[in-house]
């Protein structure tokens, strides 16, 4: 199937120029695209139009869970009849291993996995096998080690009516695949048999299931159905069934990786007796002899992932196999918040590298276990032919890289694509290619595609400077006037302190208003949030959270103090982005206190002012009025038993008639609801609920830490976790 957008709006303000000049772009053939788009234009949009004009496998990374999450969902609304697919780490929790020598120290892995994003991941790669019509959003998880694209395939097992084919090597051919036996507990990853009647729920199925009757050493019908009810759901003549898990190799290829494994452990053991290391050569003779023996008898192990190198047949030093081999050639490649998304993925490498690198000196892992790791940033860009990257404010990779022939970047007086480049920077070229008669077959043309024309009307918030003298006083003032006039107000400070104590002193003059920073419990974060949006109180100070990926369409005040303290706070990049917290609201406006304007300030005005020139001529030429972002406020998180009884939910009791078992059991049904649709914030702090109950009414809980600590091994720990191992 081709991508078929379904949406109601047609491209407004310069999301049509934006769409035409990026589908020209990657038309063309070329490599690096950015989408310079203003908070509020509709990027997304634009991004959903580009992808169904090209036509091809699309890979959206962003990076964090919950942007991604919510890319997910307008992405599925604009592609309803396509595979729309997500692929974020499956980890509810995480405790990767490590070793720290100053301590003697030893933590063992510990991990917590979600299965319904266990079923999208294995879903996302099962679209990619099958279909050409696939967008995945993805989180950095897209570029840490998968199976061998080919020994998925390999694995991948098609079933016809009418096939010869006897029930047991169906049976035995499940268990390669990792599918589990149960005949009582039917679910994702089963099969359970019935004489001559096998049923199986595929990996990546949600709810359905699929039924193969014999007859003889024939396939005699194949039927699909609800495994709730048993309700037959139609006939198949052909069904393609994929691997239950992600890390799959075929038996001949596990014999032979035990075997290289096996060499590995020798030629490291003799390498450790050699260099008189004799605690370090009898830890990763254990380790490895039980990782062995498990892989012998189970098939798999405990961390197997280190030995991915050997399982897939890999050279010393290559790269893993990711979700990126998984793409066709021609994918395109969007990276949502570019600016934030490409600096994580070039981080992952080397932190991981550093603690494996550890495990390995000391005996905890063979040299092979460095193989298992992300992708560096080399790697990363080898493996993506096209990329469209989108931010309100593009870094220096952007930059550099989206323009064709000899062209260079260089700071600039004034903003704006034309005379200048995106974020303050002027275009020199020897050809000097003006971007109006933008070609893309011209060296030097830029392509960087400007949106900076909201549909709302909406104009960049005003920006005006004034002294440090008076910063407190008449930043009190300020936001007095816009609580009286039920607006809202955010303040960012430098440091911690200054947020709680300056919180603390407008609270004694009378002011409604909190702080928030990183030493708030995330949850107590989304909920502060939400009060600010609900009128609770009028003010919020933070630090750095005040920046991209909050949307808070009642402020229309934003206060950066010591704004000229250059810096990473106080960069170009931060402050337009804290600048653009006031850019859904009409009457937005930022003031920056400085006595001294810096080069990211002086860009800051100088992008605004050509911003919003461009926006007022818009209105005034279309008659368009600027209009607030209206949205809902969110429901509050701790609303979530019937009637949102909160009282008795803090004494441990939950609504009326509810013993606290009754009640846990709810709450729990709903935490795995909540993490089903992706709901993290919501799944969290009914987690933390769970445990504040269960402390209340004197129940035992236990922490993943202190479960790790108890499990048995050949590295089982003395006592709770955080003694030393020997």
């Amino acid at each position: 199937m081709s991508f078929k957008l379904a949406s109601d709006y047609e491209p407004r303000g310069d999301q049509a120029q934006a769409i035409g000049k990026l589908v020209r772009s990657l038309q063309a053939g070329h490599r690096h695209q950015t989408l310079l788009g203003v908070t509020g234009s509709g990027k997304t949009f634009t991004a959903a139009n580009v992808i169904q004009a090209l036509d091809r496998p699309t890979l959206v990374i962003s990076h964090n869970k919950t942007l991604a999450a919510q890319l997910y969902s307008e992405f599925k609304q604009f592609f309803p009849e396509n595979a729309v697919e997500y692929f974020v780490s499956y980890f509810d929790y995480y405790q990767p291993e490590a070793y720290i020598p100053s301590s003697d120290t030893y933590v063992e892995k510990d991990s917590s996995i979600n299965e319904e994003i266990e079923r999208l991941r294995l879903s996302t790669t099962s679209s990619l096998l099958t279909r050409r019509d696939v967008l995945v959003v993805a989180s950095v998880s897209c570029i840490y080690g998968l199976a061998s694209p080919m020994d998925f395939l390999e694995m991948l097992l098609t079933i016809r009516s009418g096939q010869v084919l006897s029930r047991e090597v169906l049976l035995a051919k499940l268990v390669e695949m990792l599918y589990e036996r149960n005949d009582y507990e039917f679910g994702r990853g089963k099969f359970r048999v019935r004489g001559d009647t096998v049923e199986i729920q595929a990996g990546s199925a949600d709810d359905e299931g699929v039924r193969i009757e014999f007859f003889g050493d024939e396939v005699d019908r194949i039927t699909r159905f609800d495994p709730l009810t048993g309700h037959s759901n139609g006939q198949l003549t052909v069904f393609t069934l994929f691997p239950a898990k992600q890390f799959v190799t075929p038996a001949d290829k596990l014999q032979a990786a035990m075997r290289s494994i096996r060499t590995e452990l020798e030629e490291r053991v003799s390498w450790f007796e050699s260099n008189g290391k004799l605690l370090e050569a009898q830890r990763v003779r254990m380790r490895t002899e039980y990782d062995l023996e498990m892989m012998q008898e189970m098939g798999f192990c405990s961390g197997i992932e280190n030995y991915s190198r050997h399982l897939t047949g890999r050279p010393p030093g290559s790269r893993p196999y990711t979700l990126l081999d998984f793409f066709p050639k021609d994918y395109v490649l969007v990276v949502d918040e570019s600016h934030a998304s490409l600096p994580q993925i070039g981080g992952m490498y080397e932190g991981d590298k550093v603690r494996k690198t550890t495990l390995v000196d000391h005996g905890f892992r063979l040299p092979s276990a460095l193989d298992n790791r992300p992708l560096n940033f080399p790697e990363f860009m080898e493996m993506t032919h096209q990329g469209l990257y989108i931010s309100a404010t593009p870094g220096a990779f952007e930059l550099r890289n989206s323009v064709v022939g000899n062209t260079e970047f260089l700071p600039n007086p004034k903003g704006g694509l034309g005379e200048a480049g995106a974020g303050g920077l002027r275009r020199v070229s020897r050809t000097d290619v003006p971007v109006e008669a933008f070609d893309v077959t011209t060296p030097g043309a830029v392509l960087i595609a400007e949106q900076i024309i909201r549909p709302t009307g909406l104009l960049d918030p005003e920006i005006a400077v004034r002294p440090l003298r008076d910063q407190i006083d008449e930043t009190m003032e300020l936001c007095r006037q816009r609580a009286e006039i039920n607006e809202r107000s955010l303040i960012t400070t430098l440091t911690k302190r200054t947020a709680e104590d300056l919180a603390e002193y407008l609270k004694d003059v009378g002011l409604r208003v909190r702080y928030l920073h990183s030493d708030i419990d995330t949850i107590e974060r989304v909920e502060i949030l939400r009060g600010l949006r609900a009128g609770d109180f009028d003010i919020l100070i933070g630090i750095n959270l005040l920046r991209e990926g909050l949307d808070l369409p009642e402020v229309s005040l934003v206060c950066i103090l010591d704004a000229d303290k250059e810096g990473y706070l106080r960069s170009q990049t931060s402050l337009i982005q804290t600048a653009g917290r006031a850019a859904r609201h009409v009457n937005g406006k930022v003031y920056l206190f400085a006595d001294t304007v810096t080069q990211s300030m002086r860009q800051l005005l100088e992008i605004t002012e050509y911003r919003r020139s461009k926006q007022m001529e818009h209105n005034t030429k279309h008659g368009i009025t600027p209009q607030s972002v209206r949205r809902a406020v969110q429901e509050s998180l701790h609303t979530i038993l019937r009637g949102g009884d909160e009282g008795r939910l803090a004494e441990g009791g939950g609504a009326e008639g509810q013993t606290l078992a009754e009640t846990l059991k709810e709450l729990e049904e709903e935490m795995a609801k909540a993490a089903g649709l992706l709901e993290y914030e919501k799944a969290a702090l009914l987690r933390d609920q769970i445990r504040e109950l269960k402390a209340g009414a004197g129940l035992v809980v236990e922490t993943k830490i202190q479960v790790a600590a108890q499990k048995k091994g050949p590295f089982k720990k003395k006592g709770s976790w955080g003694k030393k191992v020997r």
